[in-house]
């Protein structure tokens, strides 16, 4: 590996809860007295930071001999512009990766869990000690990877967004929103908190809740997709949350799939705030306001995540 290579590699960090505090109490020590006054321990939010920064720089240090070098902190990836040649290294938690992989098409993306202990990791497959060989094998291409199927919604007016856990399509805030559904040749008006669209790596998150819920309110003991589908797979699931059964909404398009043949479209029925976001993210949003049609879709770009 030399610095002649054609790869440019990206190295992604998220600002830590102490980093984000301080900007909050504009000093430690004001952050650190809130935090003891309501008796959280400071001492953890110091450990968890000085952590995460050493797996920064050991990250860094083994990147940088390999050639060209980016350090990116995500805040910058909606602007960044990726290139078909990138690496991108991610040092964890999961949603950083998921929010990453949202920004690509294609790429490799090697996670890092930088504390296994206290991180599951799900979506970060690598320790810090395993970046060299991880890198080495990317580069030549003899490295595992999982393929995953995002979402995507597209407006109307030209706007889209992808997603890699799931969409939420609904009220800015806690009221009803007001639709139009149109799913598989069928058409109905409702009234409901939302929808949520997941793809399979989502399907074990937000989603699961949903439909904890529904079993519970069934007194059902299980359903097919308790442990969600593959990551992979060309498909995606959608579920209504809350839908009002009225003389002027329905409730009979509540829970169902999307594939490569088939897509949802929605038309907002509400004045003002309804908006779409993706994994979470609720400051980055598409208006889903009155005249507003939206087509949810199987996304044509798919994330690459290297795995063991």
């Amino acid at each position: 590996m030399t610095n002649s290579n054609p790869f440019r590699f990206i190295l992604i960090y998220r600002k830590t809860r102490l980093q984000e505090l301080i900007e909050r109490f504009n000093t430690w020590p004001q952050a650190r007295f809130y935090l003891e006054h309501n008796q959280t321990d400071s001492e953890d939010y110091l450990r968890e930071h000085d952590l995460y920064k050493r797996r920064l720089v050991e990250a860094e240090q083994t990147i940088r001999p390999l050639g060209r070098f980016q350090l990116l902190e995500r805040s910058f990836l909606p602007n960044y512009q990726f290139s078909p040649n990138d690496i991108v290294v991610v040092i964890g938690q999961d949603g950083l990766v998921a929010n990453t992989l949202k920004y690509l098409k294609g790429q490799p993306v090697i996670a890092i869990n930088p504390e296994p202990d206290r991180w599951d990791g799900v979506l970060l497959p690598f320790e810090i000690g395993q970046l060299t060989s991880v890198l080495k094998d990317t580069i030549s291409g003899n490295v595992a990877s999982k393929n995953i199927t995002f979402a995507r919604a597209s407006s109307n007016d030209g706007q889209s967004m992808l997603a890699v856990n799931d969409l939420f399509i609904g009220p800015k805030s806690h009221t009803s929103a007001r639709y139009k559904i149109d799913w598989k040749g069928q058409t109905e008006i409702q009234s409901s908190s939302g929808i949520i669209v997941s793809t399979g790596l989502g399907s074990t998150g937000w989603f699961q809740s949903i439909l904890a819920g529904a079993i519970g309110v069934t007194g059902q003991d299980k359903h097919v997709l308790q442990q969600g589908f593959a990551w992979d797979e060309p498909r995606l699931q959608f579920a209504v949350r809350e839908p009002f059964p009225s003389q002027n909404s329905g409730v009979n398009i509540v829970f169902g799939a999307v594939d490569m043949r088939s897509t949802i479209q929605l038309e907002s029925l509400m004045p003002e705030n309804g908006v779409i976001f993706s994994d979470g993210i609720e400051a980055d949003y598409i208006p889903f306001n009155a005249g507003a049609i939206i087509k949810v879709d199987i996304a044509e770009t798919r994330g690459m995540l290297i795995c063991e």
